[in-house]
């Protein structure tokens, strides 16, 4: 079993910063990749930028160069930093852990086995 616990959300204005945080606990030796999700009403879930095991990422080409993620391993700590916010960033966000090796980081949120509660994040106009 692994838990994840989100932390950092909150309400900033456009063009603000955040920096959301997910410790792991549990079976962490067996995560391979972390991911940042988020899901607003009546959609799926979208992976925003993900970090495997060696410290390769990926992101949603709607948060590159806004969105950072990294990992302090020390800490069992994921990170999403993020920069110029816009209301469309406005969503809950959930820290996932993927437990599989994979070719790279993946997308599907079904390939995520485990997930965090979620932290609200809201852009104002």
């Amino acid at each position: 079993q692994v838990q994840l616990v989100e932390s950092g959300g909150g309400l900033v204005e456009t063009g603000g910063s955040l920096r959301l945080s997910c410790v792991a606990s549990g079976r962490i030796f067996s995560i391979n990749a972390m991911g940042w999700y988020r899901q607003t009403p009546g959609r799926q879930r979208e992976l925003v930028a993900g970090i495997s095991l060696s410290g390769v990422t990926r992101y949603a080409d709607s948060v590159k160069g806004r969105f950072t993620i990294s990992r302090d391993n020390a800490k069992n700590t994921v990170y999403l930093h993020m920069n110029g916010l816009k209301p469309e960033d406005t969503a809950v966000y959930y820290c996932a852990a993927d437990m599989n090796l994979r070719l790279r980081v993946s997308s599907d949120p079904e390939n995520y086995g485990y997930w965090g509660q979620g932290t609200q994040v809201t852009v104002s106009s």
